[in-house]
C-alpha cells in the first residue's frame, strides 16, 4: 500500500513540475538550439521516368519523401488525428490527462502507452531517443510546448506526418503511401488512409504485409474513431470498412532489371554531388527511361539460352541491351545482365566487337573517296608478319563491290579497304563517334589492320556502340548517351539540367552512304530477312570461338546495341551475331517502336551509285571449292595435269558441222597414229 502511494505521489509531483514549467515558460530550457534544422529531416531521393512518374526511391537509413500540408487530403490528416490525438487542435502541445496516465503507467513498471500528443511525438522523433523513461517524457513535454509556440498547428501536423516511421525502412506519409499502395498520398481513399494511420503505433506488429489480420483490425479501429469524432459520416465509415484494400503488386517482384539503370544513375549523382546529397538531400532526379521501351527490352530476353552456371552462381551466357535516342542521346531502355548481380554489362563491360566494328572502316573509306560501288578484290594475302586473315566461310569471292563486302561481312576486302583508308583515321573517327576504349599509341595500340575486323586491345562497351551507330542515324551528329534530364533539390532549386547539344563529328554524306549499305544487311546480308517493317540498318558481329556475339542496329529514332557472351570468355559454340543478339534486337525494336511513326533516313544530297557491272573477265571464276580458276593470256581456263601437276591448255575445238567425208578421214588418221605408237613402243598419256 505504501509503495503504491509513493508511486502515485511521485507521479503527481512530476505532472505538477511539467505543468508549472510549461506555464511559467521554463520549457525553453529544454528546447534544442538547432530546432529548425532538426525539423528538416533527412530525405530519400526519387527517380522519375520520362513521363514524370516515380520509378525508384533510394534506400537509406531513413527513406523519406517530404510533402507539404496542401498535398495531404483532409480525410488522411483526420485518420491520424482520430487515432493518435483527437484533441490536437485544442491543446497547447501537452494533454495533461494523457500525460498523467502515461506517468502512472511508467512508474508502476508498465510500458508507456498513449498519453503523447502529436506534438509530443514530433518532439520525440525529431530531438530525442526512443528511451522509455520519466526524464525523456519530461523533456518531450517541454520541447512540445516550444514547438507550439514557434509553429502553427498545421505546420506541426505536417512535420509529424513527414517524420513518423511506417516500417520497411520507410519514413513519412508520402513514402509510405508509395511503398504500400504505389500512389501519392493525395490519391488515398479513407480505407487506405486508415491503413497507414494504423501502422505507427507498432510498425512491425501492424505491418499489412507481415501481419495482415492485425493490421486490418486496427484499420477498423481507426475508421470507428473517425466516425466517433464526426470526421467522416457513418455511411462513409461502413463503406471504408467493407473495402478490400489492394496493395502495390510490384512489391512481390523479386528481380527488377531496371536496377542496372538505377545503379548507373546513383553512381553518377554521387560523383557529382556526393552520397549525402543522394541519400539525405531529398533530390528529385528526372531520368530518360521510357517505361514502355524498358518493358519491351525485358520481354525481349525472356527466352535466353542457358549453357551453365559459373563459380559465381551466374547463369552463362549473359546479355546486355541499351537503346539510345540518336537525336538527344537519352537512354530509353537498358538491360545490364540477367538480374543476378550488380555488374552492368551495358555500361561497364568492355568486349571485343568482331565485325560490328566494320562500319567505322567503311565510313572512313567513304570519306577517302570510295563509294559503295568501288570494286575491291577478295583474295587472301599476307598483310605482314605472316598475318593472312580469312573470311568466316573460308571462301574467297574474287572482285566484289564495297557494298557486297560490308553487307556480307567479308574480312579480306575489309582489311584491304582499311589499308587504303588509313588505320589512324579509322581510330580517330571511332573516337569522335563516342568510342573511348581505343588505344592510339603504345605497345597495344589499335592503330593496326587487325582493328578493322574487330581485333582490339581492349574492346568496346554496348552503350558506346549504341551511341556511335546513332551518329550514322543522324548523319554525323553525336550526342553523348545520358540518363538524367534534370535534378532538383528538396526546395525546388534546379541543380542540374541536361543541355547536351548534338555536334558534327563526321560528314553527313559518308554517314548516309554507310547507312544505305547497312540497310541491305537486314535484307540480303548477314541479317537477311530480319527487317522490322520500317527503314532500319545494322551490323552483326562475332568474335573468334564465338566468345562474344553482337547486333547493333538503328532507325532514325532509336539506336540499339545488343551483346551476348560469356563473362568468363568461354566459347558459346555456334553462337553468332545473327543468332540470339539479332533475335533480341529484332523483338525489342518492333515492340519498342510500335507506337512511333516510321521515318526515313535523310539523304543529305549524295548520290548513291548503282551496283557496278563486274564483267566475267574482270571477275575471277571459282571452282567448286571456292578457289580461283587460273586462265591463260587469252582468258581460257588452264587445266592442271593430275599426274604431272603441269598445267595444260584446254584446246576444245569450236563446234562446226562436219561432212561425212571429213569424219571418215579423221577416223582413219587416228587409227594410223595409234598403230605407229604401238610399233615404236611408246606408252600413251592418261587422258584428263
Amino acid at each position: 500500500m505504501f509503495k503504491a502511494f509513493k508511486l502515485l505521489l511521485l507521479s503527481i509531483l512530476c505532472l505538477v513540475a511539467i505543468v508549472l514549467s510549461v506555464s511559467m515558460g521554463f520549457s525553453s530550457v529544454f528546447a534544442p538550439t538547432n530546432m529548425d534544422e532538426a525539423l528538416n529531416p533527412d530525405a530519400a531521393s526519387q527517380f522519375f521516368d520520362n513521363n514524370g512518374n516515380v520509378i525508384y526511391t533510394t534506400y537509406s537509413e531513413q527513406r523519406r519523401i517530404p510533402i507539404t500540408f496542401d498535398k495531404i487530403p483532409k480525410h488522411v490528416r483526420d485518420a491520424f488525428i482520430a487515432i493518435e490525438d483527437n484533441r490536437f487542435y485544442e491543446h497547447g502541445g501537452v494533454d495533461i490527462r494523457g500525460t498523467a496516465r502515461a506517468l502512472v503507467s511508467t512508474l508502476s513498471g508498465q510500458e508507456v502507452q498513449g498519453g503523447s500528443t502529436i506534438t509530443q511525438q514530433l518532439a520525440k522523433n525529431a530531438f530525442l531517443t526512443q528511451e522509455r523513461s520519466i526524464k525523456r517524457k519530461i523533456k518531450e513535454a517541454f520541447i512540445a510546448r516550444e514547438l507550439e509556440k514557434k509553429y502553427t498547428k498545421d505546420e506541426i501536423l505536417t512535420m509529424y506526418l513527414n517524420q513518423i516511421y511506417f516500417g520497411h525502412g520507410t519514413y513519412g506519409l508520402q513514402a509510405a503511401s508509395q511503398f504500400y499502395f504505389g500512389k501519392d498520398c493525395q490519391n488515398l481513399d479513407i480505407a487506405e488512409a486508415a491503413t497507414l494511420a494504423a501502422i505507427p503505433k507498432s510498425p512491425n506488429y501492424y505491418n499489412p504485409f507481415g501481419n495482415r489480420e492485425e493490421a486490418k483490425k486496427r484499420r477498423m479501429l481507426v475508421i470507428d474513431q473517425m466516425v466517433k469524432y464526426n470526421l467522416i459520416t457513418k455511411a462513409q465509415g461502413e463503406a471504408a470498412k467493407a473495402e478490400d484494400v489492394k496493395f502495390d503488386p510490384a512489391k512481390n517482384i523479386d528481380v527488377d532489371l531496371r536496377g542496372y539503370f538505377y545503379d548507373m544513375i546513383i553512381a553518377e549523382v554521387i560523383d557529382k554531388y556526393g552520397a549525402d546529397a543522394l541519400y539525405k538531400g531529398g533530390l528529385k532526379i528526372y531520368t530518360t527511361l521510357d517505361p514502355d521501351m524498358q518493358k519491351a527490352a525485358e520481354n525481349s530476353i525472356h527466352h535466353l539460352p542457358t549453357f551453365y552456371t559459373d563459380g559465381n552462381k551466374l547463369t552463362q551466357p549473359q546479355v546486355a541491351l541499351v537503346a539510345v535516342d540518336p537525336r538527344t542521346g537519352f537512354i530509353k531502355a537498358m538491360i545490364g545482365g540477367r538480374g543476378q548481380d550488380k555488374f552492368n554489362r551495358a555500361t561497364m563491360a568492355v568486349r571485343q566487337p568482331g565485325s560490328s566494328f566494320k562500319p567505322f572502316v567503311y565510313l572512313t573509306a567513304m570519306q577517302k573517296g570510295m563509294t559503295p560501288a568501288t570494286v575491291i578484290e577478295d583474295k587472301a594475302e599476307d598483310f605482314g608478319g605472316g598475318w593472312t586473315p580469312k573470311n568466316s566461310s573460308g571462301k574467297e569471292h574474287g572482285k566484289v563491290s564495297v557494298r557486297q563486302a560490308l553487307v556480307h561481312s567479308y574480312n579480306i576486302p575489309t582489311v584491304k579497304i582499311a589499308r587504303k583508308a588509313g588505320t589512324y583515321e579509322i581510330v580517330k573517327n571511332a573516337e569522335a563517334m563516342g568510342i573511348t576504349t581505343l588505344q592510339e599509341n603504345g605497345k597495344y595500340s589499335d592503330n593496326n589492320l587487325a582493328m578493322s575486323i574487330g581485333g582490339l586491345s581492349k574492346g568496346v562497351s554496348p552503350i558506346e556502340m549504341a551511341s556511335a551507330y546513332g551518329v550514322l542515324a543522324r548523319n554525323g551528329k553525336y550526342v553523348k548517351a545520358s540518363a538524367i534530364k534534370k535534378i532538383v533539390d528538396r526546395d525546388g532549386k534546379v541543380l542540374y539540367e541536361n543541355k547536351n547539344t548534338p555536334k558534327n563529328v563526321v560528314d553527313a554524306g559518308s554517314c548516309y552512304l554507310v547507312t544505305n549499305m547497312l540497310q541491305d544487311v537486314l535484307i540480303s546480308g548477314t541479317a537477311g530477312g530480319m527487317g522490322i517493317g520500317r527503314p532500319a540498318a545494322g551490323k552483326t558481329g562475332t568474335t573468334d570461338s564465338s566468345v562474344d556475339a553482337w547486333f547493333v542496329g538503328y532507325t532514325p529514332d532509336l539506336s540499339c546495341a545488343v551483346w551476348f557472351g560469356d563473362d568468363n570468355n568461354q566459347s558459346m559454340g555456334n553462337m553468332y551475331g545473327s543468332g540470339a543478339p539479332l533475335s533480341i534486337w529484332h523483338n525489342f525494336m518492333i515492340n519498342a517502336l510500335a507506337n512511333v511513326p516510321a521515318s526515313n533516313f535523310v539523304n543529305p544530297g549524295v548520290t548513291v551509285p548503282p551496283p557496278p557491272e563486274i564483267k566475267q573477265d574482270e571477275k575471277e571464276e571459282l571452282d567448286e571449292n571456292g578457289k580461283p580458276i587460273k586462265k591463260d593470256k587469252d582468258g581460257k581456263p588452264i587445266q592442271e595435269n593430275k599426274k604431272t601437276d603441269k598445267p595444260t591448255v584446254s584446246t576444245e575445238p569450236q563446234k562446226k558441222k562436219s561432212s561425212t567425208k571429213e569424219k571418215v578421214k579423221s577416223a582413219i588418221s587416228n587409227i594410223e597414229n595409234k598403230a605407229k605408237k604401238v610399233i615404236v613402243g611408246n606408252k600413251p598419256t592418261k587422258q584428263n
